[in-house]
């Protein structure tokens, strides 16, 4: 119907689901989603269960894992008016609802639903069809989303990236895992001691994260189960600078490049010095060499700041969008549209978005619609960019 669907996410509130006008970014309609406390020492404005992954199907129906460990789908009326709840998957069975909570959950290719759960680095897979649950423990915490590929599910804890298979009843396996680099230590703007990115393929045969070094690492792996001699890891690139690189949030890829954004710094809402506190600057690509053997880092952009956006990138344009906050010693946090080019990493345009709390994203991800406007969840609501405005 070309409307924005989303979940949105409070401290004070239940989770929500919403229809919203693209034009106008009224709220068509809500549906509230079951709401439970947080478990571990999770800080409020980094729990991402239930709103921080879900996905549309193919049905265009919302697949969202619930703070009460329910998957739900949620389709719509057929005037498009109301959301409606077209199944409830009960998967306490197997997450217990008083300390473990779902991340994220996705299909892959042959119709499961693959699940994880951070505390105890559970993953499982759902048959929609049966009702029946597998599941592996992998006893590593997961913070982050997952990635699924054709036969091959990469998930990435706080100490190794694994690239999982499933036996015949669908439980998964492990084909392969690396240990990535890691200091051990949560740096500002991370939620936890260990890599804040979702794996991302790359054609080719590769898969990306960032680690947990000090300064970090750009790190690329060959996805392959045998090797013919080659070694796992492709490369592994520093970016930024020492004590002051960290990444909350999932790579670019396109082709054979990667980008990466900075996000150390980022603090925490609520903290009384929030709207004084700027993240180090910085994004930065980095190229597979064609030949496959390491990569090579084309640029560094040092001027724009971006605190915790899941930037995107048009191939259309040759832009990576971001959403950045520049040093302001007045404190009145001013943030930005910004556009920084693919080619030279080089700034094509800042434009200002707003001022103040409100206008704080807080990790969530920047889209583009299909005619080219921008659109990013802040902590008032909705944000809108379109060319000419």
């Amino acid at each position: 119907r070309g409307r924005i669907v989303t979940v949105c996410v409070s401290t004070v509130a239940p989770p929500q689901a919403r229809i919203v006008d693209p034009d106008t970014l009224e709220v068509i309609d809500t549906f509230d989603l079951p709401n439970a406390d947080p478990v571990g020492n999770t800080p409020a404005y980094q729990n991402f269960s239930a709103g921080g992954y879900f996905y549309l199907n193919n049905r265009n129906q919302l697949v969202i894992p619930t703070r009460t460990n329910h998957i739900f789908v949620l389709g719509q009326t057929p005037d498009g008016s109301e959301f409606q709840l077209v199944r409830d998957y009960d998967l306490t069975s197997v997450v217990d609802p008083a300390t473990e909570r779902m991340n994220s959950a996705l299909p892959d290719f042959q119709g499961l639903i693959w699940f994880v759960v951070k505390q105890t680095g559970e993953v499982g897979t759902l048959n929609t069809k049966t009702g029946m649950t597998r599941v592996l423990r992998l006893n590593e915490e997961i913070q982050n989303s997952f990635t699924v590929d054709r036969g091959a599910v990469y998930v990435v804890t706080s100490k190794r990236l694994y690239k999982l298979g499933k036996q015949k009843n669908g439980k998964p396996t492990v084909k392969w895992k690396v240990k990535y680099k890691n200091d051990g230590t949560v740096k500002p703007g991370q939620a936890d001691a260990g890599t804040g990115t979702t794996p991302d393929i790359l054609t080719g045969g590769y898969v990306a994260i960032v680690d947990n070094a000090n300064p970090e690492n750009v790190v690329v792996y060959r996805t392959a189960n045998r090797l013919k001699g080659k070694k796992r890891k492709v490369c592994e690139v520093p970016v930024f600078g020492r004590n002051g690189s960290a990444t909350e949030n999932s790579l670019i890829t396109t082709g054979r490049s990667i980008i990466v954004e900075n996000n150390y710094g980022y603090t925490d809402i609520f903290a009384p010095d929030a709207n004084k506190v700027v993240t180090k600057a910085g994004f930065a690509r980095v190229d597979i060499r064609r030949n496959g053997k390491g990569c090579r880092k084309i640029w560094t952009n040092r001027t724009e700041r971006a605190p915790s956006v899941v930037p995107k990138m048009s191939s259309k344009t040759g832009l990576i969008y971001a959403y950045t906050r520049p040093p302001d010693p007045s404190g009145s946090q001013g943030y930005y549209w910004s556009a920084i080019d693919f080619r030279t990493g080089k700034t094509a345009w800042n434009k200002y978005a707003g001022s103040g709390f409100l206008y704080n994203n807080n990790y969530a991800g920047l889209g583009l619609g299909p005619d080219g406007t921008a659109y990013l969840g802040v902590v008032g609501g909705i944000v809108s960019l379109r060319d000419g405005k």
